[in-house]
């Protein structure tokens, strides 16, 4: 392998000296050959940390948010230069190269050489006398991607499962964590975002730190105890990492370790083969993602796609579970932080990034349901269990220091108190034939919601009082609703899904599906509108069911969202605690219906599946869609929420954006301070 790699380097650095190269494309092949070396050098073997920085801001300068319209992962920049036959896929190589400075960091040799000989292999395409035919270009991507998926996917299984990163590891564990320049040892693209949430977090008393770490392990840990999972036979838990928070992720490992488990933090996919479906990368441990490059090569996978290679990949995860058998058995799930502050992205829709044919789409679910078999039968979902929490970055505002000081407020609220006031929700909610939602001024929501029938109110609930445990911070009661008879509207104003700025997004429902949607981002255009919603909400399905709907309590996360001006910077995390919140695709109990969840009161929550998820047996190909994205109507947008009774009686819920049933009016102390 040490003599490919010498070869294949050597062979690139002569590239700027042979010009055989047809001229139209020397300029591409001189860019990436650049890239190439540059990374090899910057972040290979013992590099000091200002040779690192150095090698960082270089090599990612080409992709950054101010260059991205001039470079060659621009698909549209790449078609206008090279053609739209080539530039497109050329583009997506380019991509596939940006993990190349990761895989030098970690001294993966075997990485780096087949990047470097898939890249020779293209450009010995263009050094004939007449371009090659878009075919043989594709077929050089094509191989390197069929022929190396069974290695790509066995090292990714092997190190969510145990393998993980020895590098961010000992960072993690062992850098001087108040010199904010230990970010450059990760080999990940570091922003000032990164850079300046490390410095803060490097002036943070021990105390903070410690509180941080332990709400997120605690809640892990509590997320065993109410659904009567045993973590004892558990040993190793998988931590999402975005980078310049590691003071707290360093505390966090220390408490796994007290309560038996083993850390994993393992490298964002950068490989195609490896990422998801929807190309979002925030996996692992990441530094700066450009949202707009991650937008345009979201559907690169389509370039490739079909039965065969869908057969190839399902094969290859077959076999990485079965190697990794004991790691999956040990393993007790996903701790995440989420960050927000970002700026948000209306995406450009970009002309040349390629788009699944339906063929592919129809596909894309038969896989996403066999490997999600797959994974569950080495990692039932009723023996894990998981935890995710969210923390701001420093463009949340320039008052960075008191938003942060009131998040870590937001996440760390009383149990008690919340325990009973969502009690008194579940009670009155649960005498409810159907839940009636209307919005407020110009908020057009009018949305009738159908509720499982309760046998026995005395130990039975279809509401779960959700507290501070997997979904962090505490602050809602929420149900599988019934699909049939479940009709209206929803529209909220404005809300943000992941990085994505929905404006006036509507969503029609009929016996609990989606019939139609719009939103408003492209006033001058609704075809944009429309697909821009299949693209994010729905991940290019068509329609999906309602998965969810929940009332949401905490109105100091509002009050202070409002007070500080971020209440639309706020993560779905914190939003979707801040007034009724509904999702589409799966239920929260996907792959767990048949476990047994109760409420601190005992009573069951007996609402875990809908008319989808109860073909899993029959029809597991229908059962799920693989899509549980939240949307919430802020508490200013309610005109109305009530539990309406067989006999047509309303219990009041909410009114007006404020809570008028008996029992929950201390909610509303934080909304009279607006």
């Amino acid at each position: 392998m040490e003599e490919r790699f010498f070869c294949a380097k050597e062979r690139i650095e002569n590239m700027s000296e042979d010009r055989d190269v047809l001229p139209d494309y020397r300029d591409y092949f001189d860019v990436l050959s650049g890239f190439i070396l540059k990374a090899i050098d910057g972040f290979s073997g013992d590099r000091s940390l200002f040779e690192l920085k150095k090698a960082n801001r270089e090599l990612f300068s080409d992709i950054s948010e101010e260059n991205y319209k001039s470079s060659y992962a621009d698909p549209d920049f790449a078609a206008e230069r090279l053609g739209p036959c080539y530039g497109p896929l050329l583009s997506m190589f380019y991509v596939e190269l940006l993990g190349i400075a990761g895989f030098c960091r970690e001294g993966n040799t075997e990485a780096v050489t087949i990047l470097m000989e898939t890249f020779i292999q293209l450009y010995n395409l263009f050094e004939e006398e007449e371009p090659p035919k878009e075919r043989e270009v594709r077929d050089v991507l094509y191989s390197y991607i069929y022929d190396y998926c069974g290695d790509f996917v066995l090292e990714d299984v092997t190190a969510n499962l145990g393998g993980g990163s020895e590098l961010a590891k000992k960072t993690v564990m062992s850098a001087d964590l108040s010199d904010p320049d230990y970010l450059y040892l990760f080999g990940e693209n570091i922003s000032h975002s990164e850079y300046a949430t490390a410095e803060y977090m490097a002036g943070l008393p021990f105390e903070k730190i410690k509180l941080m770490a332990d709400t997120f392990t605690a809640g892990y840990l509590r997320g065993f105890e109410v659904t009567g999972r045993d973590i004892r036979k558990k040993s190793s838990v998988r931590l999402t990492m975005p980078l310049g928070y590691e003071r707290m992720f360093k505390e966090a490992i220390k408490n796994f370790e007290k309560a038996g488990l083993s850390s994993i933090i393992t490298r964002r996919p950068s490989r195609l083969i490896n990422k998801r479906f929807s190309g979002n990368s925030r996996q692992g441990f990441y530094g700066h993602i450009n949202a707009q490059l991650e937008y345009d090569h979201r559907n690169d996978l389509a370039f490739f796609w079909g039965d065969r290679l869908m057969e190839r990949k399902l094969e290859a995860m077959r076999n990485a579970y079965e190697e990794n058998r004991e790691r999956a058995e040990r393993f007790s799930g996903p701790a995440l932080v989420e960050t927000f502050g970002e700026e948000g992205i209306t995406p450009e829709i970009k002309k040349h990034a390629p788009l699944f044919t339906e063929y592919q789409e129809s596909l894309k679910e038969r896989y996403q349901s066999e490997a999600s078999n797959i994974i569950q039968k080495y990692i039932p979902e009723d023996e894990t269990s998981f935890t995710i929490i969210a923390w701001p970055r420093p463009e949340t505002g320039e008052n960075f220091g008191e938003i942060f000081d009131e998040i870590i407020k937001i996440n760390t609220l009383p149990e008690e108190k919340y325990r009973r006031i969502q009690q008194r929700l579940t009670d009155a909610l649960d005498e409810a034939d159907y839940i009636l939602i209307e919005g407020a001024g110009k908020n057009s929501t009018k949305l009738k919601v159908m509720l499982h029938r309760l046998s026995d109110r005395e130990k039975e609930t279809n509401f779960e009082n959700c507290l501070a445990d997997v979904n962090i911070p505490l602050g809602e009661v929420f149900t599988s609703p019934v699909l049939k008879g479940t009709e209206g509207r929803l529209n909220v104003s404005s809300v943000y899904i992941g990085d994505t700025l929905f404006k006036d997004l509507k969503l029609d429902f009929k016996d609990g599906r989606v019939t139609d949607y719009s939103c408003g981002n492209f006033p001058d255009n609704a075809d944009l509108g429309r697909r821009l919603v299949e693209d994010i909400i729905f991940k290019n399905k068509k329609s999906l069911p309602i998965g969810e709907f929940a009332v949401g309590t905490n109105t100091t996360a509002y009050e202070a969202g409002r007070r500080l001006g971020i209440i639309k910077k706020l993560p779905i995390l914190i939003a979707e605690k801040m007034g009724p919140h509904f999702a589409v695709g799966d239920t929260c109990y996907s792959h767990a219906e048949e476990l047994k969840v109760f409420n601190p009161d005992g009573k069951e929550i007996i609402a875990r599946s809908n008319e989808c998820a109860d073909l899993r047996n029959e029809r597991p190909e229908d059962a799920y869609f693989n899509v549980h994205c939240d949307i919430t109507i802020p508490y200013d947008e309610v005109g109305l929420i009530a539990a309406v009774k067989e006999d047509g009686e309303m219990i009041e819920i909410i009114r007006d954006g404020y809570f008028v049933l008996s029992g929950t009016e201390e909610l509303n102390e934080p909304l009279k301070k607006i």
